[in-house]
C-alpha cells in the first residue's frame, strides 16, 4: 500500500457525514411505491409458491398414493400423511394405496417446493394463494377436505369404483378422461370404528 492511500484511509474526512446525508436526503425525494394491499392484490408470478392443492384424476379419484415421501422430504416437518389400503368397495385412488390422513402444518411449512419435488404421481402442487394468517395456530393446520381440489364436470367424488377395463397406469398414462358412465359413489366407512368391532 502506498503513502498516499495510507494517507486517505487515517484521517477522517470532514465530507463523510455530509455523504452520508446526501443518501438520505436523495431517498426522501424519490417517488414512494405504495400498494394499497388488501384492497388491491398484487397478482403473482405463474410460478409463485403458495398454498398446497391436492389433485384428481379425470374421473374424480385421489392422485395421492400415500407414498409419504412428500413428509420425507420436508426440511421443516410440517407435513404429515397416513396411507391406507384401498379396498374394492371403498376405492380412494387407482393404486393399492391412499392418503386417508392428510394434513399440512402452515406454522412450519416454509413453502420451500421439496415436497412438489418428491411427489411421484403430481397428487401435490402448489397454488398462488398466499393469505393464510390466521389468529389460531390449530386452523393453520390444513387437512385433507381443504387440500383435495374441488370437483370438476364429469367427475364423481370418492370413493368410487375404478374405470372398468382399466388398470393403475391407464391413469398414468392418461388415458382416462372422465367418469365411467354409470358411476356412482361408494358408501364411505370410518375405518378406525370398523378395527375397532
Amino acid at each position: 500500500m502506498s503513502s498516499d492511500q495510507n494517507d486517505r484511509t487515517d484521517k477522517p474526512s470532514v465530507l463523510g457525514p455530509a455523504a452520508g446525508f446526501g443518501v438520505t436526503f436523495k431517498a426522501m425525494f424519490k417517488k414512494r411505491l405504495t400498494e394499497q394491499y388488501p384492497e388491491q392484490k398484487k397478482p403473482t408470478a405463474p410460478r409463485f409458491h403458495g398454498r398446497h392443492q391436492l389433485n384428481r384424476h379425470p374421473d374424480g379419484l385421489e392422485k395421492c398414493v400415500g407414498c409419504e415421501l412428500c413428509a420425507w422430504a420436508c426440511p421443516a416437518d410440517a407435513i404429515y400423511v397416513e396411507g391406507a389400503d384401498n379396498r374394492e368397495d371403498e376405492r380412494y385412488s387407482p393404486g393399492e394405496r391412499y392418503g386417508a390422513v392428510y394434513q399440512i402444518n402452515y406454522a412450519r411449512c416454509i413453502l420451500c417446493g421439496l415436497c412438489i419435488e418428491a411427489c411421484p404421481t403430481r397428487a401435490l402442487t402448489m397454488t398462488n394463494e398466499y393469505e393464510l394468517a390466521d389468529s389460531s395456530r390449530q386452523d393453520l393446520i390444513f387437512t385433507k377436505d381443504q387440500l383435495l381440489v374441488g370437483l370438476s364436470e364429469g367427475m364423481v367424488d370418492s370413493p368410487h369404483s375404478i374405470f372398468p377395463g382399466a388398470d393403475e397406469g391407464a391413469y398414468y398414462r392418461g388415458e382416462i378422461t372422465a367418469a365411467a358412465p354409470g358411476t356412482v359413489q361408494q358408501e364411505s366407512t370410518d375405518r378406525d370404528k370398523e378395527a375397532q368391532q
